[in-house]
């Protein structure tokens, strides 16, 4: 009966801003760890992209993290302002900011407990973690040379007014880099964000069906995945946060599969 509740409210803005910011408030005020800094679902690389020489660490989350290096491989972000929209615990962007140089990376997040643990978490020179809307975006006109959104708008009231802020912060020649998902038994299809992308006006550059990277990031990353919701959830909640996270044989994990549910990789240019 609540999880019919709660798809049903799932239809109005209102809900699902609600809805967004109390769950990632909670997560990050309860799990604190810094074992835990990536909240997507992972992205196994295509064969003719340049494989990640990483450590072979299980606390590293590398499909976590190699969603963020092959989506920002698509633009330069050296010597860039880059703005993450949506940067949650943060890993993503202390990696790109890190490891590809921009000259500034502001990390932008509802929930103002996962901005301070991000802050808390990542600290370098040229990245700092702001609370902010999605939907009115705390920075001036065309400032911004690269906009990045990791597996967040399908949270947003409005994803319209979103995408309008993102083409007000970009600069001229500016880029949008968005990987999502979108389920095809609900109103919100992968073709109606299709169409909100093509309506800012920008220039889609490159659209890709990623749905079977990610297949094969949560198949691949599986044990390693069970093993740190053993190690860092209290054992009342694995279940529920199993879930949560697209475990194998997860609901995310099978609409994956059947089709129902497809993720797609984004760059559109500001012309």
């Amino acid at each position: 009966m609540i999880k019919f509740i709660i798809h049903a409210f799932k239809r109005f803005a209102w809900f699902r801003r609600i809805n967004a910011k109390i769950t990632y408030e909670l997560l990050a005020k309860q799990i604190s760890v810094a074992e835990w800094s990536f909240m997507n679902y992972g992205y196994a690389p295509n064969p003719d992209e340049q494989p990640l020489d990483l450590p072979a660490d299980p606390k590293l989350q590398r499909y976590s993290l190699q969603m963020y290096h092959y989506l920002a491989a698509k633009t330069t972000i050296e010597g860039k302002q880059v703005l993450e929209v949506g940067s949650g615990r943060g890993g993503g962007a202390k990696y790109l900011a890190s490891v590809m140089k921009p000259a500034s990376y502001i990390g932008l997040d509802l929930a103002q407990s996962a901005v301070d643990l991000a802050n808390k978490l990542h600290v370098l020179p040229n990245l700092k973690f702001i609370q902010g809307s999605a939907e009115s975006i705390p920075l001036p006109d065309n400032s911004i040379d690269v906009v990045i959104n990791v597996e967040s708008c399908h949270s947003y009231g409005s994803v319209d007014k979103f995408l309008s802020e993102v083409k007000r912060v970009l600069k001229p020649g500016g880029y949008l880099l968005l990987v999502d998902f979108r389920n095809e038994e609900n109103v919100e299809k992968m073709e109606t964000l299709r169409s909100q992308l093509t309506n800012t006006g920008m220039q889609m550059m490159q659209e890709e069906n990623i749905t079977n990277n990610v297949i094969r990031s949560i198949e691949e990353e599986d044990e390693s995945k069970k093993e740190r919701i053993r190690t860092l959830i209290p054992e009342k909640w694995q279940k529920l946060f199993s879930d949560f996270a697209g475990v194998v044989g997860s609901k995310f994990h099978l609409t994956l599969k059947n089709g129902t549910r497809l993720y797609y990789r984004f760059v559109m240019k500001k012309v």
